[in-house]
């Protein structure tokens, strides 16, 4: 039986002197210096494009740790509803990339003016240069879920919550991740022959990186700010605002 590093087991007997044992996990806890690691990752992570990416392999040993990472998600009703898809295949990632082609035209399309300008100026996907693609994608239970069955929506956060944990380990071994959004998932499962009842929730761009940008390239570029705690947390529940005219 393997067992995580650094986590501690206590054996205990099943009573009735079967001979049979259980493992009790006791979790192991961390240190400051542990926590401030963490959160330098948390902080440095970036969303990296086309135009970062190196043409270095990434190894399969490396992969795989970035696999078990997002496995180690939680999921509601510890239902765990995902599925990764590996791309290497340049046939496959040019079909992907001819799919984002067509959907970027379209959104384009959407902005106006000096905002269009821009957007058509943006490097948005990496597909065919970072040397490994990941699809992930939703497989709905079937049946009811613990935890589920007033939130559907419980079911695809939890794969959202596999790509945070891959997207973090990826940050901590130095490798870039892009995560590309501007497909039509119809078309992207037939491409990957997926079944019909997936949902296609990430198309993933993976690889090592020339630099990760000290602030997010969209800041940079400065196409939106990042939010202030401010405008974004509430307590106890959300605040009326006063009228312009109101007094006090």
């Amino acid at each position: 039986m393997g067992f995580p590093a650094q986590t501690l087991y206590q054996k205990t007997e099943v009573d009735g002197g079967t001979g049979l044992f259980f493992y009790l996990v006791r979790m192991r806890t961390f240190t400051t210096e542990e926590a401030s690691v963490l959160e330098a990752i948390i902080f440095h992570r970036r969303d990296v494009r086309g135009n970062r990416f190196l043409p270095k392999d990434v190894s399969p040993d490396v992969l795989d740790r970035l696999l078990a990472a997002a496995l180690q998600a939680p999921s509601v009703g510890l239902s765990q509803p995902w599925e990764f898809v590996m791309i290497r295949d340049t046939g496959v990632k040019q079909q992907i990339r001819e799919c984002f082609e067509e959907e970027n035209d379209r959104a384009g399309e959407l902005f106006q003016g000096e905002r269009q300008e821009q957007y058509r100026q943006l490097k948005l996907e990496g597909i065919t240069e970072a040397p490994v693609n990941m699809a992930v994608f939703y497989t709905p239970a079937g049946r009811p879920v613990l935890g589920q069955t007033s939130m559907q929506e419980a079911g695809p956060y939890s794969v959202v919550c596999a790509i945070q944990n891959l997207w973090l380990m990826a940050r901590a071994l130095n490798v870039g991740v892009g995560w590309v959004s501007i497909l039509q998932e119809e078309k992207v499962k037939t491409i990957l022959h997926a079944p019909p009842q997936n949902r296609l929730i990430a198309y993933l761009c993976i690889g090592y990186v020339d630099e990760f940008l000290t602030t997010p390239e969209l800041e940079q570029l400065g196409w939106e700010k990042r939010k202030e705690k401010t405008a974004a947390v509430f307590y106890d529940r959300y605040q009326s605002k006063l009228p312009a005219n109101a007094e006090g």
